[in-house]
């Protein structure tokens, strides 16, 4: 089998890879949504794959895996890898995760992220109220939710000193602000998490997306300020979202001193860029992004690195689109027992159920998703649908 031609076309602004082959049999993936501009980063990787064997996934990695980088730039390989691990499980005729050694569960657990912007609320301890109300009430039955605060949402911008630094809302890059808190900045923030937390209850998981943008110095004071919320943890205070780095000694000194569990990762491309993370026991929880990591195997190898260690995993995986969900239920069923829960990816449309085969609506029950024995990654795009929403720049997608 030869991989015959790489496209890649934004639907509905979310950028699709359509590999095919020679035999007939086509793999699919997805990159997040929020980064159609890497498009063109997949278009640039064509020729390293024409002509491959796309069973043969790490061959063909080989060729592609060094021209990745930190979010966002691992994105175009890790989406080609995904299509790979769909071609060859369907030439196979098994699901993705019997390639990977097989299933450990038949259902993975899985948990919503939940912005404020959902439920048109603000950065009040009384809107942190309201958010974890909204959030048992949704019907999929979540029952771990994580909260995005303080340096990753709006509350740096919309609370009056907040912290010691300059506003930027009009800044071009995600996650502007940083700098140290001020003292009612610190405790608006720890008022605002207790609400939200002390409302869900004890029977709801929750974790708290702070960052970056912290200080060693306030991200302590805070992780210890909520030590008595038994939070599952604190996500990427230091570097995270589109950090080039992963500043491993600064996560130590910080998660050394504090029984409050501390996570980061999301932004890391490759195995090799957590090694020192995982072996200085740097936090108490990764999360790699499959859709930014490498791919599915390469989550695995990091997966399994962590167990070695005692660390656990969280996969991120918020705006991974529906492919990237077929992604992650696979992956996931094969992860050792470090693995806690995925991030549901909640930021697409509902009406992507209705361009692709493979779930019959929104898949969750009770927080968790049976793992599908479909071959490949068990998600096809039917095409008479999703042409409607091709760009006239995209009218060759399926040709």
């Amino acid at each position: 089998m030869k991989i015959t031609d790489l496209k890649c076309a934004v639907i509905a602004s979310s950028p699709v890879i359509r590999i095919t082959t020679d035999e007939g049999i086509t793999g699919w993936s997805q990159i997040e949504t929020p980064k159609p501009y890497v498009q063109s980063l997949v278009l640039q990787l064509k020729d390293w794959i024409v002509g491959q064997d796309p069973r043969d996934v790490e061959r063909v990695m080989r060729r592609i895996r060094v021209r990745g980088g930190f979010k966002p730039f691992g994105a175009a390989v890790s989406a080609i890898e995904h299509a790979l691990w769909d071609i060859a499980g369907k030439a196979a005729n098994v699901p993705v995760y019997r390639l990977l050694g097989g299933k450990v569960r038949d259902q993975v657990r899985t948990y919503r992220t939940l912005y404020h912007h959902e439920m048109d609320v603000g950065h009040t301890p009384k809107d942190y109220v309201t958010w974890a109300e909204y959030a048992k009430s949704l019907p999929e039955g979540f029952r771990m939710f994580k909260l995005p605060t303080s340096f990753h949402s709006a509350m740096a911008r919309d609370v009056p000193d907040f912290f010691y630094g300059d506003v930027q809302p009009d800044a071009p890059f995600p996650y502007p602000h940083k700098g140290v808190l001020t003292e009612d900045g610190m405790r608006h923030l720890v008022d605002c998490v207790t609400a939200a937390k002390e409302t869900l209850g004890s029977a709801y998981g929750m974790a708290v997306d702070a960052g970056p943008g912290y200080l060693p110095q306030d991200a302590l004071k805070f992780a210890r300020a909520v030590e008595k919320l038994n939070l599952l943890w604190i996500e990427d205070m230091i570097t995270g979202d589109y950090s080039p780095f992963v500043n491993h000694d600064v996560y130590r000194d910080v998660t050394h001193a504090t029984t409050t569990p501390i996570h980061t990762g999301e932004q890391i491309y490759l195995r090799q860029n957590y090694k020192h993370l995982i072996e200085s026991h740097a936090v108490n929880v990764i999360g790699p992004d499959p859709c930014d990591v490498g791919g599915i195997a390469e989550m695995k190898w990091v997966a399994e690195h962590a167990d070695l260690h005692g660390i656990a995993i969280a996969p991120h995986g918020t705006a991974n689109g529906i492919f990237g969900l077929a992604a992650l239920i696979q992956v996931c069923a094969t992860l050792p027992d470090n693995f806690i829960a995925f991030e549901y990816p909640a930021r697409f449309e509902p009406f992507w159920y209705d361009l692709t085969e493979g779930f019959d609506g929104v898949p969750v029950r009770s927080g968790r998703i049976d793992v599908p024995n479909r071959p490949g990654i068990g998600v096809t795009l039917i095409e008479k649908e999703a042409r409607k929403h091709l760009t006239e720049g995209d009218s060759d997608f399926f040709d």
